[in-house]
């Protein structure tokens, strides 16, 4: 060998140099290879406010991981990479970048702050890029994509287009979700509902023409009285039959309100009357539709008081709220208030108390769109990983309610609808086609709606946008649909859906035939990691300090498909400790190669332990790539590890070591140990390496000087001429020999420099046979003199020490593992010293006072220490009279 590898392992230099020499070959890009079968998975697009977090580390691994694995496999391995837009993220980045330097986002004009924004995306749109870039991530950066960019821009304005013309989408005032803080609506997906302590309270209105006689109703928001246009009773309630039809006074506004019956209303529920706010609430919406009533918004976009809400114009709502409350009160009108812990609907990302509004917003018709996305499920074309993951798929499409895509926002991709200033005319097109002249009325007059799309509404598109739609291009044709998506159960709703239905929708497609779901990555304590918590930990401070390939072990290992995992610094040390080991054991390896000619050896000069290894090898291969099929990469990395580390370095390298250092005696049993460590070693590297990419690229390509990388050679296959079940059998014979003698020298405190004779005796000649074939398999590791196997006990020493193993006894001369005059020293002093503790120990039990004055746990733990220390002088004493 030409190379060596250095003394230590320090994964620092070497990682950014291997990722360099990956990047500058070539080896992650893929192009349309028809005589390869392909495998594509689609990155899910980082934000370009982005800072790589633990999430994202382990969402890109166990994608790196596949793409790698398939890679090897002779796959066509495309893992197509971009970063987000994201909308709402990035302009409230950009607001508080610019606030910094005192510019205001008005002062600037729309087109001003996009500017702005396009120098955001320049600046930190690569951040992410170059951070999974130090993960390892193997995607192919030479197709990297981004969803505001020319060509998925084109796929957008496709479909909007065409739903609009389909008549899936349409503009409508509907009830939506409004963040009085970022002034935008947002979809039901992006609302959280947080637990809060708040309360009901019991008002009443009084029935007009009846003086004294009122309604009695409970609300969580009494602020939205000012918009009530009715109440409601249910048409079965026997209590209020007779005042269905007649009206209530509301207070405040001097407003005649029906009293309306409807089914929706719950008669078991508090007095059976609720109060009716069509413009803030999605069921009194839905009523106030039933029952053809007005729509009053008593809110402004920051959530004051308009001038619907007459004398509480421009209060803040929870103000307003207060002083309502207290005026009710004054008024007799507030009967109680009770305290009532609820689900309210929050923002996601700034966390501020959504209001429901109606308002003019773009919505996208669910109904007919969700079908073909429900039936994959059903049909098994679409699968989830883990399967319980289907049932939330499946209750989110079941109740889906029309989604609303508009948002009030400058950055994003602005909506393709033209309205006529003259006549009011809606155009929807493409921006190639954007009207100058109104259709309807010929007027000149045509304005763009200022409105973007949500950000998901690019990212549904992603799978298929990204190779080239809605041209018809060759990589189209090729790669999709995808294979797989991994992501986290987080965005199901968010982005898992809705890539379904749009792929269904636009390309007649699933848009990949499998979700891998992985969980979150929480603390020690099992906490999700967060800012507010300050106890997220940054990967790039883990890489720094341990290198990617130990990042990588300790995210996947234990990893189940769905369940969140604990992050914990000891695992990472686990794993640099693992990586310390492979490259140690490669080393010595490569060391006892220097200077050698190996040659393929005979069948017949393979030795026992040669054979056992190259089984073990063999089954691994096949154990490891049924796991990786069925994406259970935690369990696939466990057994990597577990062969590596027991097999192959501690039992198998410490096996051979014999016959390697008598190269010069015999060199054929030599050539076969060294050759068997090299192959042996090849094959575990190879079924590593999607885990670990860095370490065993250098430890391969150092081992195998003619191959350029590791991460275009074979993956290992199962091999049946290299199942050897009669050798593993064998060895497993060997441990049981060096395991008893390694418990015995610990229990005896025999030292590791202390030779001892075996002498196994066994009924079975079979038993027997094997035993003396495999004699060196087992007589270092188990510090033996030398070996003697026979049938019967005859010549063994009276005072030998017997260890029973399957089907043999073995016995260990009592004189080879002890000094005797030091032995009878040394338990002579035990002895002595264990007296004068069980008379203590005695005395205090005979002790009436102690016994009658001390607590209960006390005097068992007394006796408890005294049953201790006589077992102790029992085994004391036989190994006394054993000496003798």
């Amino acid at each position: 060998m030409s190379k060596e590898l250095a003394k230590t392992y320090d994964p620092s230099g070497l990682e950014d140099r291997l990722y360099k020499k990956w990047e500058d070959n070539g080896y992650f890009h893929a192009e349309v290879d028809r005589s390869k079968k392909p495998f594509t998975i689609v990155m899910p697009p980082p934000n370009i406010t982005g800072q790589l977090h633990m999430g994202h580390a382990l969402d890109n691994t166990m994608q790196d991981i596949l793409i790698r694995y398939k890679r090897m496999q002779g796959y066509n391995a495309l893992w197509q990479p971009g970063t987000d837009h994201a909308a709402i993220a990035t302009e409230v980045k950009v607001i508080e970048h610019l606030k910094k330097q005192g510019i205001n986002k008005d002062d600037l004009g729309r087109d001003g702050f996009l500017d702005e924004c396009w120098k955001w995306r320049e600046e930190y749109g690569g951040r992410i890029i170059r951070q999974l870039k130090r993960m390892g991530s193997s995607a192919d950066w030479q197709r990297e994509r981004f969803t505001m960019d020319e060509g998925c821009s084109k796929a957008v304005e496709e479909v909007f287009v065409k739903l609009y013309n389909e008549g899936y989408i349409y503009k409508g005032n509907r009830i939506i979700n409004w963040c009085p803080v970022c002034q935008t609506s947002i979809s039901d997906a992006e609302v959280e509902h947080v637990e809060q302590a708040g309360h009901f309270w019991h008002m009443k209105y009084e029935i007009v023409g009846e003086p004294g006689r009122y309604v009695e109703f409970a609300t969580t928001r009494p602020e939205t009285m000012l918009g009530d246009t009715a109440v409601a009773v249910n048409p079965a309630d026997d209590r209020y039959k007779d005042i269905v039809g007649k009206t209530v006074m509301l207070p405040f506004m001097n407003r005649e309100i029906p009293v309306i019956a409807d089914e929706y209303v719950d008669m078991e529920f508090g007095t059976g009357v609720v109060k009716i706010t069509p413009a803030h609430d999605p069921n009194d919406f839905e009523v106030g539709k039933r029952h053809d009533l007005p729509v009053i918004n008593i809110l402004n976009d920051d959530a004051t008081i308009n001038s619907n809400g007459g004398e509480f114009e421009g209060m803040d709502r929870y103000e307003a709220r207060k002083v309502i409350v207290q005026k009710m009160d004054e008024m007799g009108l507030l009967v109680g208030i009770e305290d009532h812990v609820h689900n309210v609907g929050t923002h996601d990302r700034c966390k501020t108390t959504v209001e429901p509004m109606v308002k003019p917003q773009w919505f996208v018709a669910m109904e007919e769109l969700a079908k073909p996305a429900v039936e994959a499920i059903k049909t098994g074309e679409l699968q989830f990983v883990p399967k319980n993951y289907d049932k939330t798929y499946l209750h989110w499409l079941e109740n889906i309610r029309d989604w609303c895509i508009s948002r009030q926002l400058w950055w994003g991709h602005r909506i393709p609808a033209y309205y006529c200033q003259d006549c009011g005319e809606t155009v929807v097109a493409r921006a190639s086609e954007s009207p100058t002249k109104c259709p309807k009325c010929g007027g000149v007059h045509m304005k763009q709606d200022e409105d973007t799309l949500d950000t998901w509404f690019s990212s549904a598109l992603w799978p298929f946008s990204t190779l080239g739609w809605p041209d018809k291009t060759e990589d189209l044709d090729y790669f999709y649909p995808t294979d797989v998506l991994v992501t986290g159960y987080d965005i199901i709703f968010f982005w898992v859906v809705r890539m379904v239905f749009s792929g269904y929708a636009h390309t007649g497609k699933s848009p990949f035939h499998t979700v891998l779901i992985h969980g979150l990555v929480r603390d020690s304590q099992g906490r999700k990691m967060s800012k507010s918590l300050g106890n997220g930990i940054d990967p790039l401070e883990v890489i720094d300090k341990y290198g990617a390939d130990a990042l990588r072990l300790t995210l996947i290992t234990g990893n189940a498909p769905g369940n969140d995992m604990r992050f914990y610094w000891e695992r990472v040390e686990q794993s640099r400790n693992f990586a310390n080991k492979v490259w140690n054991a490669s080393r010595f390896i490569l060391m006892n190669l220097e200077g050698v000619e190996l040659t393929q050896p005979e069948e017949a000069d393979l030795a026992v332990a040669d054979k056992w290894i190259l089984s073990q090898v063999n089954t691994l291969a096949k154990d490891v790539t049924e796991n990786m099929d069925k994406y259970e990469l935690g369990i696939a990395v466990q057994k990597v590890y577990n062969f590596i580390w027991d097999e192959f370095c501690d039992w198998y390298i410490e096996i051979v070591k014999p016959r390697m250092y008598r190269k010069d005696q015999d060199m054929v049993s030599a050539n076969a140990a060294l050759w068997t460590l090299k192959t042996v070693l090849t094959d575990a590297l190879k079924l590593l390496h999607p885990f670990m990419p860095f370490i065993t690229e250098e430890i391969f390509c150092t081992l195998h000087p003619e191959e350029e990388t590791i991460m275009l050679t074979d993956w290992p296959v199962y091999d049946e001429n290299r199942h050897y079940p009669k050798e593993e059998a064998m060895i497993d014979r060997a441990k049981d020999v060096v395991r008893g003698m390694r418990n015995l020298r610990t229990d005896m405190e025999v030292p590791p420099s202390r030779k001892a004779k075996i002498i196994i005796t066994s009924d079975d000649a079979a038993v027997r046979g094997i035993f003396t074939e495999i004699t060196e398999s087992y007589q270092t590791l188990a510090g033996a003199s030398e070996v003697c196997v026979q049938a019967g006990t005859e010549g063994v020493p009276e005072d030998a020490v017997s260890v029973v193993i399957p089907d043999a006894v073995m016995y260990i001369p009592l004189e080879d593992l002890v000094d005797f005059e030091k032995e009878k020293e040394r338990l002579t002093k035990e002895k002595e010293k264990l007296e004068k503790e069980l008379a203590r120990s005695k005395g205090m039990l005979s002790n009436e006072k102690f016994l009658n004055k001390a607590p209960a746990e006390k005097v068992a733990e007394e006796r408890a220490k005294m049953d201790k220390y006589q077992q102790m002088m029992d085994d004391v004493l036989a190994r006394l009279a054993q000496m003798k």
